[in-house]
């Protein structure tokens, strides 16, 4: 059964065409490489401006695991970093049933 890994993320409303821009070319094609990786996409909340959730999907927890080693995830954060007062919340669910 696949893991969803949720990245809550709130960016400041002046940088959310950066944020949106830096998933895109920088992080999702990242992402989506990684072995394990089944999906990869950035949700934009309607209601609440600059929050946004992205969402992948994980054959398993290993691959999570070689994934947050990996110098990709370094080359992840490292742009996320560039967004000036971002916050990140990170959690794994799975389905039930």
């Amino acid at each position: 059964m696949p893991i969803v890994r949720l990245i809550h993320v709130k960016v400041d409303l002046g940088q959310t065409a950066e944020a949106e821009k830096i998933w895109k070319e920088n992080c999702a094609p990242l992402m989506i490489r990684q072995p394990g990786c089944l999906s990869e996409q950035l949700l934009k909340c309607i209601d609440a401006p600059g929050e946004y959730i992205s969402y992948s999907e994980w054959d398993r927890q290993e691959a999570i695991d070689r994934y947050r080693a990996s110098d990709d995830h370094k080359q992840i954060q490292s742009h996320a970093r560039t967004l000036q007062g971002a916050q990140a919340v990170v959690k794994r669910y799975q389905a039930v049933g």
